[in-house]
């Protein structure tokens, strides 16, 4: 799920949106489930977490045992984590399987607690979703459905490292669990806005059929999203994929823009990314401007003026001559270094190496890719210590670690 990504930016910037049917990333089933264990790690006193996760995946702790932990926790005043965790000094009609069950899942926590006094947010929630047995269950779902809800869960964590990343910047943060926590807290917030206000509309291509809008954003142009990794088995696979890409470009009364990454995040690790071949096939004449993503400053790409002079045809892979069938592959070489010619070389270091320090003084204007402008009031430290204080134009005050900061000098 690309939406993750999306949503964090346009809340960011306090950017109204509103999702068309679907839910909001963060009130999707796999990722609240994923979220109240990380919730427990950090108060086993979560009540609505515990009755969420305890007997998911099934673990055979059945609602006749809930009820009796939470009559039991009233009763004497503590929450059902610590009832478990004295079951043997409470005389409860539990059975001796179900106690072993439930003493089983207490450990679990307490095994991530451990891990949390040392680790990071992202390492912590990646071992999580793996020993409580998430990834598994939806794993062995094997239905779309099933896929699709361990691919958001991948974006969560994809999610987690970023914000790690970015925290290295801050340098009274500590990329933790509970920071993560706070951040998604306020995430969550903002999903109870139900306000009509003018708002950017999400949409799949699905759902944005039949409608059309004055600017359109087509992101994840690119191997493996689109065209999908799992819609590149046959040729009419891959068809419908080329047709989906056409009524995408075609929703576009204005201006569209087609967006694609350098690299991005898969289980943690960044990987670089590849152009969609879809981007081959459109005619060279009828691309306005391509340039790098520079500090959100976009500029179109597509010019939708085509739509009313241009056979539509074009978009769709041409036959070769010899009436051998079209190639089902990844772009040619060729292709790739045209299209990486226009691909920015912007010079980003490895996740979490230091960058070259910017050279400010007080009242240097900056320009940052998370918090925006800002101006610089105070510095301290020296050398890989050296920090800057800027205050942002949304009145935020950062201080940051200059040898990890991504900061552009304005002046």
């Amino acid at each position: 799920s690309q939406s993750r990504a999306i949503e964090d930016a346009l809340r960011k910037r306090d950017i109204p949106y509103r999702i068309y049917g679907g839910l909001s990333f963060y009130q999707r089933k796999e990722i609240k489930d994923v979220l109240s264990y990380l919730r427990l790690v950090i108060n086993p006193k979560d009540e609505e977490a515990l009755k969420r996760v305890i007997n998911f995946p099934a673990r055979g702790i059945g609602q006749t045992t809930m009820d009796r932990l939470t009559v039991a926790a009233n009763h004497y005043n503590k929450s059902i984590f610590e009832i478990i965790e004295n079951l043997d000094k409470i005389d409860l009609k539990i059975n001796t399987g179900t106690k072993r069950k439930l003493e089983d899942f207490v450990n679990m926590i307490k095994s991530f607690q451990i891990l949390n006094k040392e680790a990071d947010a992202f390492t912590l929630a990646e071992h999580v979703a793996k020993k409580s047995g998430l990834l598994l269950e939806f794993k062995k779902d094997g239905t779309p459905e099933g896929i699709a809800r361990m691919e958001n869960i991948e974006e969560l964590l994809n999610g987690v490292k970023d914000f790690v990343e970015g925290q290295k910047e801050l340098a009274d943060a500590k990329g933790d669990l509970t920071e993560f926590l706070e951040d998604v807290a306020l995430a969550t917030d903002m999903d109870k806005d139900t306000s009509d206000d003018d708002r950017v509309a999400l949409m799949t291509v699905h759902m944005a059929k039949g409608l059309e809008f004055p600017h359109v954003y087509i992101v994840g142009m690119e191997e493996d999203l689109f065209p999908s990794a799992m819609s590149m088995n046959t040729r009419s696979e891959l068809e419908e994929e080329r047709r989906l890409f056409y009524v995408a470009l075609t929703r576009a009364e204005n201006q569209a823009y087609l967006t694609y990454t350098q690299n991005r995040y898969r289980w943690g690790k960044l990987i670089d990314a590849e152009p969609s071949r879809f981007l081959e096939e459109i005619d060279e004449k009828y691309i306005d401007n391509l340039t790098p993503v520079d500090n959100y400053r976009f500029k179109p790409l597509i010019n939708t003026d085509i739509f009313g002079d241009v056979d539509k045809s074009k978009l769709r892979q041409n036959k070769p001559t010899n009436g051998t069938p079209p190639a089902v592959g990844r772009p040619t070489q060729d292709q790739l270094r045209k299209l990486r010619k226009i691909r920015p070389n912007l010079g980003d270091p490895a996740p979490g190496k230091p960058m070259a320090m910017p050279d400010l003084s007080v009242g240097t204007l900056v320009n940052h890719t998370r918090f925006g402008k800002g101006k610089v009031i105070r510095l301290e430290g020296v050398g890989n210590d050296k920090k800057a204080e800027i205050l942002f134009e949304k009145g935020d005050v950062k201080k940051l670690l200059l040898r990890f900061a991504k900061l552009e000098v304005l002046s």
